[in-house]
């Protein structure tokens, strides 16, 4: 892939420098660091190095903020030089006007001269550069790339659909043993394995930042399993309820219920007795995570299934709430309250659903067009879905960042892996927009759920091996 020209590149870039520091500043004590250093902006002694761990962590932000600096130069200028609109280069010049205010008051609280006090607004400051750069990227990304793709109506009934065409036909075994394999096999997938595993890795990412007392092998154990069931009970109902219209969809006409590999019948008792499973494991824990545990059973199963999905374009936006629920289903099992760590870990997720699932959405988006569902590239089409995503991956970038400046165990490893699989998931977005083919999408939904994983696997080692 070849962008036209530099401008996008050095934008992607200067926004993920940017966020480079955000990231650093929340999830190292810079105050601390600064006295170790003991000057600005080089280390006092008699080299101006550092003499500890902590004060070259003082000095590299420092460095790293002056190559910053240039790339926010080198943004406006290019935005001038290029001819961008008037709102990308409104939007760069405040950023390149707040920058050196915001770098300001980051040394001064640093070194003493204004109260620690003002060090979140060092903070807010950065994130409001970030938001103006990014802002850039989008709009620049959708001046280059974007058309008026978007359909004038949109019937939301799924009456007279007609059926799926050259759908695959499943081949159902007829002898004894290989039909129970297949029964066996039909009644895993109706569970959605897919999604266990990190919606499995979400709630014990908010069990290890919870810690504590409540931290033991039994809640741990008994949450994850009953979060692994209470997933698949969620997904077995919306097997039940989507089986119609499954069977008019290439990507979902193979399912079991939409074969009759299963019944109906079978499957709704496969799902209560899931669901019986998951909320008495639950229950042994403590009630609260019983109820929450319910609430996104019911949330999926029947809300968004039945409710969000089928009647409006903001089915995958609200429905991030299903995904975000294991998150305070963890820290509750763990504390026995919703408190603020398994919020930001909630939020994280909430906004980071519609950044993944849009890039599916668009794969897909003449199957949930057959399907008759409102998703967000039949409804509004590919430009305004490909702009929704650059805004949401950037919402899920100052979330993760808010997490962690008020999460005390996240650190190197979080921090790392936040840039550098936030620059990937950035860039394969970046890349959607010049290719916009059924790969690019792939490839950005598979960057979105790396840098989501991988997110979470360094929570779970920063709060316990650290």
């Amino acid at each position: 892939m070849t962008i036209p020209d530099r401008f996008p590149a050095v934008l992607a870039a200067t926004a993920m420098g940017v966020y480079l520091l955000l990231v650093v500043g929340a999830t190292t004590s810079l105050t601390d660091a600064a006295a170790a250093c003991g000057g600005w902006p080089a280390c006092s002694g008699g080299t101006g190095l550092p003499s500890s761990p902590d004060g070259w962590i003082a000095l590299g932000h420092r460095l790293t903020a002056v190559v910053v600096g240039f790339l926010v130069v080198t943004s406006v200028a290019l935005a001038w030089r290029e001819g961008a609109s008037r709102r990308i280069r409104l939007a760069l010049a405040g950023a390149l006007l707040l920058y050196p205010v915001q770098a300001a008051i980051g040394a001064l609280v640093a070194v003493g001269a204004l109260p620690a006090a003002l060090g979140p607004l060092h903070l807010l400051l950065g994130v409001i550069i970030f938001g103006a750069v990014l802002a850039g990227l989008a709009w620049r990304l959708e001046d280059e790339t974007g058309d008026d793709d978007a359909p004038v109506d949109f019937d939301l009934g799924t009456d007279d659909l007609p059926p799926v065409e050259d759908a695959p036909a499943p081949e159902i075994p007829t002898a004894t043993l290989p039909r129970l394999r297949a029964t066996a096999a039909a009644y895993f997938r109706l569970m959605k394995p897919r999604l266990m595993w990190l919606l499995c890795l979400v709630a014990a990412a908010a069990m290890a930042l919870a810690g504590g007392r409540g931290f033991t092998p039994y809640v741990v154990g008994a949450t994850l399993v009953g979060g692994a069931l209470s997933i698949g009970a969620s997904g077995t109902f919306n097997h039940v309820f989507e089986r119609d219209i499954d069977k008019r969809m290439q990507r979902t006409s193979d399912r079991p219920l939409a074969t009759d590999l299963v019944s109906v019948r079978n499957a709704f008792a496969f799902g209560v007795s899931l669901a019986a499973v998951s909320l008495g494991l639950f229950w042994s824990v403590n009630p609260l995570t019983a109820a929450l545990g319910l609430v996104a059973i019911v949330f999926y199963s029947v809300v968004y299934t039945l409710v969000l999905k089928p009647n409006t374009v903001q089915n995958t936006v609200i429905g991030g709430a299903a995904g975000a629920l294991p998150a305070l289903i963890g820290w509750a099992a763990v504390t026995g309250t919703v408190g603020g760590g398994g919020l930001l870990l909630a939020l994280v997720i909430f906004l980071w659903t519609p950044a993944h699932f849009y890039n599916l959405a668009l794969a897909y988006k003449d199957d949930y067009e057959r399907g008759g569902f409102p998703m967000m590239p039949v409804v509004r089409g590919e430009t305004a879905t490909r702009r929704h995503i650059v805004w949401y991956l950037g919402a899920t970038l100052v979330a993760a960042v808010a997490l962690a400046a008020a999460a005390d165990p996240l650190g190197a490893l979080y921090a790392a892996v936040g840039v550098a699989l936030g620059a990937v998931f950035l860039w394969t977005v970046v890349r959607l927009h010049y290719e916009q083919t059924e790969a690019a999408a792939f490839r950005a939904f598979h960057a979105s759920n790396a840098y989501l994983g991988l997110l979470l696997f360094a929570v779970v080692f920063d709060a316990l091996v650290i």
